[in-house]
């Protein structure tokens, strides 16, 4: 890994307000009470690849890359499905994200794993200094008046979701389809930010420590392709060639195909290519996303 990173006095992990977070890695246990139901197991499989896919596609590929397009309709399901992964809202995580890109591995990167590993896995998440959304960064998508609710009532999606598996399952519907498939869908999405930028392959020669990482790949629908991702980050498609799984890219080709969502973006032929010299251009422009 590059040279650490000293944290700024104002990145410490805020211990009393953390409280609630770190209680709930612990909320699945309580299944040694609930029992383990058939319906509840179900409920752990549907909420977890469903949720994943809110937030790699639509959190992600979708509100922080721009990389396709979607009606306005489809545009709040993307928001609200997100949501219900309680890693707060749209906004908050969109913006921060492209705040990632435009400094990452700097100084003034969130979450860069040369600041430690824990602090770019979750400690990031429980510092004050990142608990606001960073509208300036996402004006775009800030315009409109039904993603600004959603994100400063982000928990209303959540909680939908909570009491939607209670009354489907009961308490071990609730234990295990919402509150275990939440912390595996935490840690899950969290590898991102944190493995794939320390254990894997570098095919491209990017300015930052990103690496493509099959575990991370297969565990998130095609996220860990985070070499290829940095690389050219307005890519719908993360898995650049055909043996690289990117199972979120293979949905939204589905979404295309009946007409939901539109204008995928690939990377060029040129852009793929791993071989000097670099595209500086190309590479500058798509470092910084453009808030419209």
């Amino acid at each position: 890994m590059e040279h650490a990173i000293a944290r700024a006095p104002s990145e410490r992990v805020n211990v009393r307000s953390s409280i609630p977070f770190f209680l709930l890695q612990l909320l699945p246990l309580l299944a040694f009470v609930t029992g383990v139901t058939t319906t509840a197991l179900v409920l752990l499989a549907v909420t977890f690849f469903g949720r994943m896919f809110f937030i790699t596609a639509g959190y992600h590929r979708y509100f922080a890359h721009r990389s396709y397009k979607l009606g306005r309709v489809a545009q709040f399901v993307m928001a609200f499905g997100g949501g219900t992964a309680c890693q707060k809202g749209v906004l908050w995580w969109a913006g921060h994200h492209r705040r990632h890109h435009q400094f990452a591995d700097t100084e003034r990167d969130l979450h860069s794993p040369r600041k430690g590993f824990w602090w770019s896995h979750v400690g990031w998440i429980l510092c004050d200094k990142y608990s606001a959304t960073d509208t300036d960064a996402i004006k775009d998508f800030a315009r409109y008046p039904e993603l600004r609710f959603l994100d400063k009532h982000d928990w209303i999606p959540m909680w939908a979701l909570g009491v939607t598996c209670f009354l489907i399952g009961g308490w071990s519907g609730l234990i295990i389809g919402f509150f275990l498939s939440n912390v595996l869908l935490w840690h899950s999405t969290f590898t991102v930010n944190s493995l794939a930028h320390v254990f894997g392959r570098r095919r491209y020669d990017t300015v930052d420590t990103s690496r493509n990482n099959i575990f991370v790949a297969l565990l998130t629908g095609g996220e860990g392709w985070h070499n290829n991702h940095h690389h050219y980050q307005s890519s719908a498609r993360q898995g650049f060639f055909w043996w690289e799984i990117d199972v979120v890219y293979y949905m939204l080709k589905l979404l295309a195909v009946v007409g939901i969502a539109r204008d995928l973006r690939q990377p060029p032929a040129r852009v793929r290519d791993p071989r000097p010299p670099a595209l500086p251009n190309d590479h500058t422009e798509e470092r910084e996303p453009v808030a419209v």
